[in-house]
């Protein structure tokens, strides 16, 4: 899904859309105003839509929770099956995939990205964006996304919604289906490759569910024996890299090196169905899961803070709002799935 303090703007996702190999643009949206910022940003702007963010270097901050047991007040159902929750600072907009059932006789699940203007406004963002997991770059003018519909990492222009590859394989293997991403402030992109949404489409990973970095514009593997990896996010000092397994019911802890590779897997926590996940400015994590319907908080450290109850099958979540302590997170029922939103103690970065 997808943290940060403060740092220089993405140049390293910009450097990446250089290396293009597809860009189509989708007609039928044009740009709303608002949505982006100038692409000459503040040099200071971290992953958080064009702006510096919620999170202040250095600063001390209180307990997350207000209590230990919460609840999140649901914002609106009657959606498909939500996931992939971002913030956009610079319009004060959240973007999340709806995703449909399987199609065709490679029964591939149609994606549309839609777009929550608070208190209550649903419209359509993107349609057939075959997206999970989101993100925004640090320059605010791109969403990237774990696409399943082309097996592959893509991103989008806010601007007019053109779409461009950025990774599609891993030593000429397509993916299973990417899931949920997150990016590092020199654009290194984290993205778990589970086979949720592989439908029927070959298996050319041999089994394989693994997690990925996107440098550069290649592709390494980060780790190969994550039982169907999900969430993914990053410490708010980009040191370390959480990574939940959803089959494993655990969320593994890797050390990230100057260089963006990774060493060192630990157990951070274990969880019952671990989805997607989001961090706070004090590097608290809030994770979903899936099978009991509640957000996880956990202290760096691994202690367990607090839970938030959401209603059934939690997916993600997602921080927000105008002073970035709302999180919203996404639950609900196949058919009926909702937007829920809690207001914290700390505030986060957007996914």
């Amino acid at each position: 899904m997808s943290r940060r303090t403060a740092r220089p703007a993405l140049a390293g996702a910009l450097t990446l859309l250089t290396a293009l190999t597809a860009s189509t643009t989708l007609a039928g949206h044009p740009a709303a105003a608002g949505d982006t910022v100038s692409a000459g940003v503040r040099a200071d702007a971290g992953a958080h839509g064009g702006t510096a963010g919620p999170c202040t270097p250095g600063a001390s901050y209180p307990s997350p929770l207000p209590a230990t047991t919460m609840a999140a007040t649901r914002i609106s159902g009657r959606f498909n099956f939500l996931e992939g929750p971002v913030w956009l600072a610079g319009s004060g907009r959240l973007l999340l995939s709806d995703m449909a059932g399987g199609t065709g006789p490679e029964n591939v699940q149609p994606s549309t990205i839609r777009r929550f203007t608070p208190p209550d406004r649903f419209d359509v963002f993107l349609e057939n964006a075959g997206s999970n997991g989101l993100a925004v770059t640090g320059d605010g003018t791109q969403v990237v996304a774990a696409t399943h519909d082309q097996r592959s990492v893509s991103a989008y222009l806010l601007s007019d919604r053109s779409r461009s590859l950025l990774a599609g394989d891993y030593q000429g293997r397509r993916f299973n289906s990417p899931n949920d991403l997150t990016i590092r402030t020199d654009g290194t992109i984290y993205v778990t490759d589970p086979n949720f949404q592989r439908g029927n489409r070959p298996d050319e990973m041999g089994g394989m569910t693994g997690v990925f970095r996107v440098s550069g514009g290649e592709v390494f593997l980060v780790d190969g024996t994550v039982a169907q990896p999900n969430g993914i996010v990053l410490s708010p000092d980009e040191t370390t890299l959480y990574v939940g397994s959803n089959a494993g019911n655990t969320v593994f802890r890797y050390n990230v090196l100057p260089d963006g590779s990774t060493s060192g897997r630990t157990v951070f926590a274990n969880l019952a169905g671990p989805d997607g996940a989001t961090v706070d400015c004090a590097g608290n994590i809030y994770w979903a899961s899936h099978t009991d319907g509640r957000i996880h908080v956990f202290a760096p450290t691994g202690e367990k803070l607090g839970t938030i109850s959401s209603g059934r099958n939690t997916t993600n979540a997602a921080f927000g709002g105008p002073d970035g302590r709302t999180l919203f997170i996404t639950s609900g029922t196949w058919g009926n799935f909702g937007l829920y939103q809690v207001e914290l103690n700390v505030p986060g970065s957007p996914y």
